[in-house]
């Protein structure tokens, strides 16, 4: 699944590296191409064994990078009011619109919203043309989502955003606090680095601090579920109990830092009762946290959104860092706050000054000397007066007619910012949006005036640093398809439109890099840890074989000079192009980047989140990431093996809770919030024992492409942290609510070949289908191999998970219109469930399983052939695997399989239960089965049934699987 391109070169098998472009590690990969004459085909991918970042581990969504490298669904030509038109009309149209907006309304009516998803040059780019040229600094970031309130307290504690980290210090150190991330899904590979420490090391403790028993507390030696948003009233407390138990040394704090005693003073208001009470934990558990936390010589606090996402972000982060400068756990081997990046280049973003708030290179929007030296750098025209609008209030801005333009890159704000309603009137208002994406469709879209067409990654071709400040080069191995360019390429002309061509010409990203680089040693004299300014003359070719590089940098040697400088604009050239660097930690003298040079501890005292429960919302909503997905989905949902471990979205839900509700697995629920009372957001219940009473937990990657209901960010509200801005997006109030309708079901569908069997059908065949629902919910199947003469590889198999306000009957009559009008329907009709399907020349199209909402308090008795798989309330004969019709859809049924389906009756090698090891598709009944069989161990049940021995992202949920049917005999004597 991979683009053909044409090359002129002999044919070959070729090895080309590049990066992984999901989560914030930074894998290296390594792509087995076979180059011939005619083509480039990427075969095989794996993780680049020599890199720092992974060692050749890569997770499931990295494994399966080639399965959802092809060009369907791509945005292959520019696009004005959903027409095509060629780049130069395009670029025309925006450098006008930006140009005459500036003249009639000012800079600030002009905002691009940009993404952790560019490479650092794209990044670069666009904050030049919009600080530099612009004029304006609104120019902000979906970082802003998910970092942007470590990048805050980074800068009040060490003066510079500059995370004090190394992966090797998660490897070595003796205590690690994970906090606010389920590792195990979010940052898989991290997590594998993390357990295999912990094999190595016995006397390695992990503590593991979330609402959620994730599959993250595997490994944890001790697990505090915490309540929601009380993170600083812990840490607080830690730092009390530290002072108390006389951890904290003055003397050797106060030699590089600032602020101690107010700290303490600030701190030491709390109680382990005080803590156990906010906090709604068991005392003893605190007590042993603290302990733990005082009495290691090293400790790690590894922390994510669920610190972050929060009105007092910034605050909680800062609570952490006081922890580890006031015990001296910081700027040495396994010590240190560590937060974890989401994204594959939002350090990159950070570095570049991409957030509306920041200058470039480390630099600040309210230091007259640090904008004049960017100003004097770039040759700039015109510098900001001050900081730019962040996320929420740039989208307010939208709304209130303030901002008359934006510029959407690559990200999905509809989908990803809280208040959904909020922006959709902001963008529909707006008198131009322009994205720029590489998909044809998305939620955000939808609101486009300008589609522009990008490259994604294997066409993609810069550098991306990761969230140990490692630099690595993601490189474009494929050619841009259709008219797709570089976003610096389309920034660059839209600037030379502008009149800013000498300042934009560039060819190559390594130009942009070097220029880059340079501008992060201009004028530093070692003020500022972020220095590449030995980088700067590369050569192409230096800079297309860059190896990965984590800054800051001891220079070893400095070689002759070899080679001519590749920088423009630079004012300060290198004339030692290719020096040998290696990296250092971070403040290793424990000299920080305050003008004092000593780090600030700064007190913070606890603040309740903004988005409170009451009788009318009583229930907190949670959010994060599943383990086989990737934000909105547009490159993980393109195949099937991806969703078989989370088929759709659900709402995880205490059974206590659901009990009270009246609802079950499967059962449909609408939740609403004081911003979203008109259009309910519904979703289907899992029960989960591992949730807490009165919260619930929803993916965040479902969107109103996957779902008619599926609109998570509708329930949050516009709440922030002060500092950072950061949106409160780990806590809603919701109401919940049994959804009724009248008949629930699946539709499965195969889009091959529709058009043939009747010609009022096309690609909106399965649109077709959705509108006539009530609710719907998709999921992409694989097929399977068949015999039939319909070619497969040109099939699209989904599923529908659909219910309506119909009875079965009326229900199924409206569907048989939208079927092929050449196809033999099948029906029948049982007092308790419907099933209708079609065939065209004996080979099944299409499939309806319908069934009835029992009454409350009722469950319909579950036949003996059937799974609790994807049945809404119901568990009746018409609950059946996606895997079984998925292998029938586009084959010739024989007339035994059409009286089965007929009656439901389902073949029993898919009778297995839910995909736990997407890699090899390993069942978790067969597992279970493996594990009463005599399995003991997640390395045993690799060796029986292979999983858990490709990426490792399962071998938490097998060892949950183990703890949980493993059963140990004992024998008395």
């Amino acid at each position: 699944m991979n683009m053909p391109t044409r090359q002129p070169d002999m044919m070959s098998e070729q090895l080309r590296q590049t990066t992984c472009p999901y989560c914030g590690v930074g894998c290296g990969v390594d792509i087995s191409c076979n180059v011939s004459p005619r083509a480039i085909t990427l075969d095989t991918v794996k993780g680049t064994p020599e890199h720092p970042a992974n060692y050749g581990r890569l997770c499931v969504k990295g494994t399966n990078l080639l399965e959802t490298n092809d060009v369907n669904g791509r945005l292959l030509h520019p696009t004005m009011a959903g027409q095509s038109v060629d780049w130069d009309t395009v670029t025309d149209v925006i450098a006008d619109k930006i140009t005459s907006t500036i003249a009639q309304y000012g800079a600030d009516a002009v905002a691009f919203y940009v993404s952790g998803q560019l490479l650092t040059e794209d990044y670069y780019i666009a904050n030049k043309l919009m600080k530099g040229y612009i004029g304006s600094a609104n120019i902000d970031t979906n970082s802003r989502l998910c970092m942007s309130s470590a990048v805050a307290a980074y800068k009040r504690a060490f003066g510079e955003d500059v995370v004090p980290c190394d992966y090797t210090d998660l490897e070595c150190t003796d205590l690690l606090v994970i906090t606010g991330s389920n590792t195990a899904w979010a940052h898989p590979v991290l997590f594998q680095r993390i357990q295999r420490a912990k094999l190595k090391n016995p006397n390695m403790k992990v503590i593991v601090v979330d609402p959620r028993k994730t599959e993250t507390c595997t490994i944890a030696d001790l697990h505090l579920p915490i309540k929601p948003g009380s993170d600083v009233a812990l840490f607080n407390g830690l730092l009390s109990y530290a002072n108390a138990q006389g951890r904290i040394n003055k003397s050797i704090v106060e030699s590089y830092a600032e602020g101690l005693d107010e700290t303490l003073k600030s701190a030491n208001a709390l109680t382990l009762d005080d803590v156990a009470e906010v906090c709604d934990l068991d005392v003893n558990s605190i007590k042993a946290f603290f302990d733990a936390f005082c009495k290691a010589s090293s400790a790690i606090t590894f922390y994510s959104m669920g610190v972050n996402q929060s009105s007092a972000g910034v605050d909680k982060a800062q609570a952490i860092i006081n922890c580890h400068l006031a015990m001296d756990l910081i700027a040495r081997d396994g010590c240190g706050p560590f937060s974890i990046t989401g994204q594959p280049n939002a350090m990159g973003g950070r570095e570049v000054g991409g957030l509306a708030n920041m200058l470039a290179a480390h630099m600040d929007l309210e230091n007259p000397e640090h904008i004049s030296a960017v100003k004097t750098y770039w040759n700039a025209p015109v510098m900001p007066k001050g900081q730019g609008l962040k996320a929420v209030d740039l989208f307010n801005a939208i709304e209130s007619g303030k901002v008359k333009f934006v510029w959407i890159m690559g990200t999905n704000p509809v989908v990803s910012m809280p208040n959904r309603g909020q922006v959709e009137r902001a963008l529909s208002k707006c008198d131009m949006v322009v994205v720029s994406d590489i998909v044809e469709s998305n939620d955000t879209l939808n609101y486009a005036h300008i589609a522009l067409p990008a490259t994604g990654w294997s066409e993609k071709d810069g550098t991306v640093t990761n969230s140990e400040r490692r630099i690595s080069r993601q490189r474009g191995i494929l050619p841009p398809p259709g008219s797709a360019k570089h976003d610096w390429q389309i920034l660059c002309e839209v600037a030379g439109k502008m009149g800013f061509g000498e300042a934009f010409n560039f060819t190559h990203p390594s130009q942009i890099f070097c220029e880059y680089a340079g501008l992060t040693g201009y004028q530093n004299n070692g003020k500022r840890q972020l220095d590449l300014s030995p980088l700067q003359a590369l050569s192409e070719v230096q800079y297309n074989g860059l190896s990965p590089l984590q800054w800051p940098f001891h220079i070893v040697i400095k070689a002759e000079n070899t080679a001519s400088s590749n920088s423009k604009s630079n004012p300060n050239p290198n004339p030692n192009p290719n020096p040998r660097l290696t990296s250092k930690r971070p403040f290793e003298d424990k000299r920080f980047s305050t003008p004092s040079g000593k780090a600030k501890l700064i007190p913070v005292t606890y603040r309740a989140p903004l988005q409170v429960t009451s009788d009318a919302y009583p229930f907190v909503v949670n959010s994060g990431r599943a383990r086989d997905q990737w934000h909105t989905m547009t490159r993980t949902g393109k195949t099937a093996k991806l969703l078989a471990h989370m088929p759709s979205a659900c709402v995880h839900i205490n059974p206590k809770d659901a009990a009270e509700l009246g609802v079950e697995d499967g059962s449909l629920v609408s939740l609403s919030s004081a911003v979203c009372k008109d259009a309910p957001v519904i979703y289907p219940v899992k029960a989960d024992t591992d949730m807490r009473k009165g919260e619930v937990f929803i993916p965040i990657h479902w969107s109103a492409q996957w779902g008619s209901h599926s609109k998570l960010g509708a329930l949050y509200a516009s709440a922030v942290d002060p500092i950072s801005g950061q949106p409160e997006l780990k806590h809603a109030a919701v109401a919940i609510a049994p959804a009724h309708f009248a008949t629930y079901g699946k539709l499965f569908v195969s889009s091959v070949n529709q058009s043939a069997h009747n010609s009022k059908l096309s690609s909106s065949y399965e649109d077709a289908l959705k509108h006539a629902c009530d609710y719907w919910n998709t999921t992409p199947l694989e097929s399977a191999e068949a015999s039939s003469s319909v070619n497969n590889s040109d099939a699209a198999l989904s599923v529908l998970n659909v219910a309506s306000n119909k009875g079965r009957r009326d229900f199924t009559q409206g569907l048989i219109p939208l079927l092929p009008q050449n196809a033999v329907l099948l029906q029948f009709h049982h007092h308790t469930y419907s099933v209708c399907f079609a065939l065209v020349d004996d080979t099944l199209c299409f499939a309806a399983f319908l069934g009835d909402e029992p009454e409350k308090g009722e469950r319909a008795p579950a036949a003996a052939h059937t799974t609790a798989q994807a049945a809404p309330h119901s568990k009746s004969t018409w609950s059946v695997p996606n895997e079984w019709l998925a292998s029938l859809l586009n084959t010739s049924v024989s007339t035994d399989i059409q009286r089965n389906l007929l009656r439901g009756r389902v073949d029993d090698t898919f009778i297995n239960g839910d995909v736990v090891c997407s890699c090899f598709e390993v069942r978790e009944k067969t597992i279970t089965h493996a594990i009463e069989e005599g399995c003991s161990s997640v390395a045993e049940l690799g060796e029986a049934l292979k999983c858990g021995t490709n990426c490792g992202s399962c071998k938490p949920a097998l060892s949950q699987l183990i703890d949980k049917h493993l059963v140990i005999e004992i024998q008395s004597v």
